[in-house]
């Protein structure tokens, strides 16, 4: 990260011990990254404040951008917030269920006969296209005047809108997030601002309302 001009890090449960003799001895020279790094307990903490969510996997799945792509989408989609960059376990890189919670995915082709990066070799390769990127000059205009709303918000509303329209049948209860996770999906690629997801809150109050009224079985005028 250092080599590469980078220094804001956050690290979800990591193991005991990432700040003892063993790792700052890996981490020589950035041991002001390191020991800046904040600590949270979940994925959902980490990204809060973000208002792009990049997720990388070893996989290839459809739609996804090579890290190029992304170094040069960067400053565009983040319209002066913060864009995040995920990275799974190397063993077994993110889930299914943390992959849904970024609006874009990044795969790097590699040579099918040996596909497989370590983590350090991961972060290396998207941080060089960054760095690249960055040195080249400003990118494109905002996405709009209000700029994306932060990962954390969408999120928040997303959960009330699940309750809402499980309120309303809408959702099957014994496997709400199937449908859910679509829907996520949309909204991500709609990009929506502050104001937007204001709206999607409000929304979702409403249905929640109504489906508690007609459940209550007092009508609604």
């Amino acid at each position: 990260m250092k080599n590469m001009g980078l220094r804001s890090l956050c690290l979800v449960e990591p193991p005991l011990g990432i700040r003892d003799r063993e790792a700052r001895a890996l981490a020589y020279g950035a041991w002001d990254v390191l020991d800046g790094a904040r600590v949270v307990p979940s994925l959902e903490d980490a990204i809060a404040a973000s208002v792009v969510v990049v997720g990388t996997t070893g996989r290839e799945v459809p739609g996804a951008w090579t890290p190029r792509r992304l170094a040069e989408e960067a400053e565009r989609l983040a319209a002066g917030g913060v864009l995040s960059v995920v990275f799974g376990p190397e063993a077994t890189g993110l889930t299914g269920a943390e992959l849904d919670r970024c609006q874009a995915l990044v795969h790097a082709p590699t040579d099918p006969e040996h596909p497989s990066l370590n983590l350090a070799q991961s972060v290396l390769l998207l941080a060089y296209e960054l760095r690249l990127a960055a040195l080249g000059g400003p990118g494109g205009e905002a996405a709009g005047p209000e700029g994306r709303a932060p990962a954390g918000d969408v999120e928040q509303a997303l959960r009330e809108l699940r309750a809402a329209l499980l309120e309303v049948g809408y959702l099957d209860p014994r496997s709400p997030d199937r449908v859910l996770t679509e829907l996520r999906r949309m909204i991500a690629r709609a990009s929506p601002t502050p104001r937007e997801v204001v709206l999607l809150r409000g929304l979702a109050s409403q249905v929640g309302w109504a489906g508690r009224v007609a459940r209550s079985g007092a009508g609604i005028r």
